[in-house]
């Protein structure tokens, strides 16, 4: 890992939410969004992922050209794929891949991430969608948005998204 002085390594959020909320359903996303894969992929190549057990499984197998790291409190759990950690803190230690540290589901690390995060990665899906898995809210005078890139939806049956980036306002930790 590139030294760091024994800081913890800047964290990015990555993620795709529709307006009302909802990341995902029963364990896969809710839409079908190439544009926003061909982005997660362009982000997070070369990069450190690190997700949930859940997200680990719904994904079905290591993201090439990425140190893949899953987070889990099943002390059983192994994958020759991915390194595990039990905490995010761990997996945060364990990175070795420029940063920023690419978190990429589910929720509840999300959650616990989104407090020490530099920057939001945000596809934001301009429809409501049916799911049992949410981005956790976050305080909007805490992020300046510094990129937004607008679609319209491809065809009737689409949606209309917005790729957009924020970081964290400075003074804020």
């Amino acid at each position: 890992m590139p030294e760091r002085g024994g800081e913890r390594p800047r964290i990015a959020l990555i993620v795709a939410v529709a307006r009302n909320g909802v990341i995902g359903d029963a364990n896969r996303l809710p839409w079908r969004l190439p544009e926003d894969l061909r982005r997660f992929r362009g982000l997070t190549s070369g990069h450190t992922v690190i997700m949930g057990r859940k997200t680990w499984q719904s994904i079905g197998k290591a993201l090439p050209g990425r140190q893949n790291i899953v987070v889990t409190r099943q002390h059983d759990f192994v994958t020759p794929e991915a390194q595990i950690a039990a905490s995010l803190d761990e997996a945060l230690a364990l990175a070795a891949r420029p940063e920023p540290v690419f978190v990429i589901g589910g929720e509840s690390l999300y959650r616990e991430a989104l407090s020490t995060a530099h920057w939001l990665h945000i596809t934001e899906i301009q429809r409501d969608f049916a799911g049992d898995t949410r981005f956790p809210q976050f305080a909007p005078a805490q992020w300046v948005e510094i990129a937004r890139e607008t679609h319209p939806a491809a065809d009737a049956a689409g949606f209309d998204f917005a790729f957009v980036t924020y970081e964290r306002s400075a003074g804020v930790a």
